[in-house]
């Protein structure tokens, strides 16, 4: 098989953006025995199956956010489809709500495994979706849920947290990555402390992963998230530059291991 260098196949897929014919749907699935709503994009202008991207929420759950991430994707050429953790019309109102059911899930990452697992599983078995080609993105809570993804040795070419947690509860358990590993991280963002960042950083190097970690000055927590606000001081924000740099890092690793 010819070689394409992963920047041709970026403007290559760029270009799609151009003609693209995007199409959503809302796609129920079970998690054992919990209902959940997915949601699919994918540009009907293009033929055949190609790569597949699962997308993890953020701590309130599948949202309008994480719906335009999909379809952003689904302009770059590629089959997205957003997870639902947390269950069919589960979405936490406040972040004191938010705050508890992300616990609870972080604090089970069994469970945690399982959900992401599941909306792993619509996924892979799309015939849009080449199941030789997947990978998986998340947002804060979601930068978590993919990395557990990849911990317990899902199939997945590469995996990539934005503003995500890092932290493990069992780091042995990154010996089970079997592609690929994108963090981007506010250097700013007080929830995602240095020795947590050191941490990881640890945790990689010993079960000898193909990691990155791109760090972006000024920017705090949620900094791709444009319904953040500005605020850094709320430990919060959004940081267009961040946002800009961090997807267009993202395009470039797809580029390299979705080639």
């Amino acid at each position: 098989m010819k070689h394409v260098p992963a920047t041709c196949l970026a403007l290559a897929l760029s270009a799609f953006s151009l003609h693209a014919e995007v199409v959503t749907e809302a796609v129920a699935y079970k998690a054992g025995d919990t209902v959940c709503e997915g949601f699919l994009a994918y540009d009907k202008a293009v033929t055949g199956a190609r790569p597949g991207v699962l997308i993890a929420h953020q701590w309130k759950g599948l949202g309008d956010y994480e719906k335009k991430r999909a379809v952003m994707l689904a302009e770059l050429g590629y089959t997205a489809f957003a997870v639902d953790v947390y269950g069919q019309g589960v979405r936490p109102a406040n972040p004191q709500d938010a705050g508890a059911l992300a616990g609870r899930y972080k604090g089970d990452r069994a469970l945690l495994r399982s959900r992401m697992n599941a909306g792993f599983e619509v996924l892979k078995k799309n015939p849009l979706a080449d199941p030789k080609r997947l990978s998986a993105i998340g947002y804060c809570f979601g930068g978590t849920a993919v990395l557990e993804l990849a911990r317990g040795g899902a199939e997945l070419n590469g995996v990539v947290s934005f503003h995500g947690g890092l932290s493990s509860p069992t780091p042995a358990d990154a010996k089970n990555i079997r592609g690929k590993v994108l963090v981007l991280h506010g250097a700013d963002d007080p929830f995602v402390k240095p020795d947590e960042v050191a941490a990881f950083g640890d945790e990689m190097r010993a079960a000898k992963v193909d990691w990155q970690l791109f760090s972006y000055g000024g920017a705090v927590h949620a900094f791709s998230d444009f319904g953040a606000g500005n605020d850094n001081g709320k430990g919060a924000a959004y940081n267009e530059a961040a946002d800009r740099r961090s997807w267009a890092a993202m395009k470039v690793f797809f580029g390299e291991v979705l080639k």
